[in-house]
């Protein structure tokens, strides 16, 4: 009988999670903490569904993309509540944010490449062929 796919399967431990994202069991505990996540209890032992997999997913997607916590548990209600269009409108206008603030950096990024490589070119002539 073969072993179905992580993302198929109804039920998942917490160590299955932390295994398959490549976290640790404590950072979904934090999420846990924050309320971002609510696993079922079977006695001590935490019991997660398809629907935690995907919001631990988008969790985990969120934080790659620079948002914060607050911002995330915002982007879930919307999920949880099959989001309205004020809602929607809210993420857009926290998508755009954060899309300006990523370009800005991006330049600020490219500028101080480009002056890290024009110091490098000096010292490189001040140096002389030796280098």
């Amino acid at each position: 009988m073969n072993k179905p796919a992580a993302a198929e399967r109804d039920l998942y431990a917490i160590a299955d999670l932390a295994k398959e994202f490549g976290i640790s069991t404590r950072t979904i505990r934090f999420y846990e903490a924050k309320g971002l996540l609510a696993p079922e209890r079977v006695g001590a032992t935490r019991v997660f569904r398809r629907r935690d997999r995907a919001r631990l997913m988008l969790i985990l997607r969120g934080k790659r993309l620079g948002f914060s916590l607050r911002d995330i548990a915002e982007y879930l209600s919307l999920y949880d509540a099959q989001a309205q269009a004020p809602q929607v409108k809210l993420l857009v206008a926290k998508v755009r944010e954060r899309i300006g603030l990523l370009e800005r950096q991006k330049v600020d990024l490219e500028t101080t490449l480009r002056e890290l490589r024009e110091i490098e070119a000096l010292a490189r002539e001040r140096l002389g062929p030796s280098v």
